[in-house]
């Protein structure tokens, strides 16, 4: 018997367009012969089941239920496609846990987690993870610019703390450019982070649970055309994504155990592609997305395919290590 699929997307970030065209890969390559597959919008304006001639219905927040000409569909699992909030910061993932719905992505409490890109670099930096030098302020705190350059150096990243796509992300070479970056990145986020520059290679790493183990895929290497891997760089055509990475096998062998070890501390599980920077042949972790792109030009699904994975089984395996 078909088992039922909630592919939830969209979201209430600035994330919402990219969140919407996942989805609709996934919809797109969701194997038919094993399941009913329906697409859910998860928006400000409300939760909607999009039929096949796009029409909305709207969703039964009481169990997470739409219904089709008088059916009452109830889901066996909830494909996560929502980058950024609720999907990736675990929120709307506690509401399934509540109704006891299955969903593909880590428990509520890792996504918040490594949602919030300066509580993951807490966690790590006391298993000995390399990261760069980091300055944290909230929203109303007063800083010295002085002192921020001081312990991080020029030039350094300004970030918003929870958000995703490098929306408000700025690099800063000169101290007068602090101020103009931080309010920047408090468009997006009421916390910040300000990072040193890490000068190296820069590698994706995805790693997934398949066929009941830990994999790490074969690594991307960014080369941006872009001052860094902004927007553009990911999104509109600005670097150059080398699958498999050149980087040498010690290189690869240190990578893919640091990235072993980040996944098992963090307690993950489901997908993740996190980002780290080779300085002197050693790794240094920038953040991980738990929820990745999943068109056919995002990186994780180019690094499954180099694994022999497709985009069809890759989805299929999330699915079933929930309902297995």
């Amino acid at each position: 018997m078909k088992k039922n699929i909630a592919i939830i997307m969209g979201g209430y970030s600035s994330e919402v367009a990219i969140s919407i065209k996942s989805g609709n890969v996934v919809y797109k390559h969701l194997n038919t012969e094993k399941y009913n597959s329906y697409r859910i919008h998860i928006v400000k304006e409300g939760w909607f089941y999009i039929d096949s001639d796009e029409n909305k219905h709207s969703v039964n927040k009481d169990d997470f239920s739409i219904e089709i000409n008088g059916n009452k569909i109830i889901f066996d699992c909830v494909f996560n496609a929502i980058h950024g909030a609720p999907g990736e910061n675990g929120s709307i993932l506690a509401y399934f846990d509540l109704l006891g719905i299955k969903h593909t992505s880590a428990p509520f409490y890792q996504m918040a987690l490594t949602f919030n890109k300066r509580d993951t670099l807490s966690v790590l930096q006391k298993y000995d993870i390399p990261t760069a030098k980091s300055v944290y302020l909230n929203k109303g705190n007063s800083f010295n610019p002085n002192e921020i350059v001081e312990k991080v150096g020029l030039p350094c990243f300004v970030k918003p703390n929870n958000a995703g796509s490098s929306f408000g992300i700025s690099k800063v070479y000169e101290i007068h450019e602090l101020d103009d970056a931080i309010n920047k990145a408090y468009q997006e986020d009421y916390e910040i982070l300000i990072e040193s520059f890490l000068e190296g290679t820069e590698v994706s790493v995805g790693v997934i649970e398949y066929n009941n183990e830990v994999l790490v895929l074969p690594m991307t290497e960014i080369v941006s055309e872009n001052d860094f891997f902004d927007y553009e760089a990911k999104y509109e055509g600005k670097s150059q994504e080398i699958t498999p990475a050149r980087i040498s096998l010690e290189e690869k062998e240190k990578v893919e155990l640091i990235a072993k070890k980040v996944y098992a501390v963090l307690n993950m599980s489901g997908f993740s592609r996190s980002e780290y920077i080779l300085v002197n042949g050693e790794p240094h972790f920038l953040e991980m997305n738990t929820v990745p792109g999943l068109t056919e030009e995002s990186i994780l699904p180019q690094q499954a395919n180099e694994a022999g994975i497709s985009m069809s089984e890759l989805f299929d395996n999330a699915i079933q290590n929930q309902l297995n």
